[in-house]
């Protein structure tokens, strides 16, 4: 994280780095707070971590505890990111969050119980939040992105997902913003 922040600091943009575990809330808020008292109000939230292998397990092989965790991570931890941000975004009257999620956000897997269960109810809170956020200038968003991000691709190369990203944050449009469509994920 330090040597991402240094190398951006020698393109001369101000930058440091926060590290928290997302799974746990208190430490999201922290990190968040810390950014927050350094940097002052943080205007756009991208919440886009890559899910553990193990929110891949199929349905039948998946234990409560391994849908716990993927709960902690996917809803738990935005949740958190969320209302350590918000208040900042409403004293500015502005702001941006943003969730990145595979497939599974919209289309549940039997062979990812994990991300199925735990993506579905991010993209419920991203709904309501979006709906909720609107008359005090803050946008809500969602890419999904079916299948990997893979290099090369028209749609799902880095770079392209990179303005897509910018477009979603700078147009403000609806909720949902599709990378490919679901029928192309494999």
């Amino acid at each position: 994280m330090e040597a991402l922040a240094q190398d951006l600091r020698a393109e001369g943009i101000d930058a440091r780095g926060y590290v928290a575990d997302v799974r746990d809330v208190g430490s999201v808020t922290h990190a968040l707070e810390q950014a927050t008292a350094l940097q002052g109000p943080i205007e756009v939230l991208q919440y886009s971590p890559l899910p553990d292998k193990s929110f891949l397990r199929p349905v039948l092989e998946t234990t409560p505890y391994d849908a716990r965790a993927a709960v902690e991570f996917s809803v738990l931890g935005p949740m958190g990111a969320v209302h350590a941000v918000l208040q900042g975004m409403r004293v500015i009257g502005r702001g941006t969050v943003l969730f990145i999620n595979g497939g599974t956000a919209v289309q549940a897997k039997v062979g990812f119980a994990g991300t199925s269960i735990a993506f579905a109810g991010q993209s419920a809170y991203a709904e309501m939040i979006h709906e909720a956020l609107a008359p005090d200038g803050i946008h809500v968003g969602q890419l999904i992105i079916p299948g990997s991000i893979e290099e090369g691709h028209p749609q799902k190369d880095p770079e392209v997902l990179a303005e897509t990203i910018w477009t979603i944050h700078s147009e403000r449009g609806e909720l949902r913003t599709f990378a490919t469509s679901m029928d192309a994920e494999d």
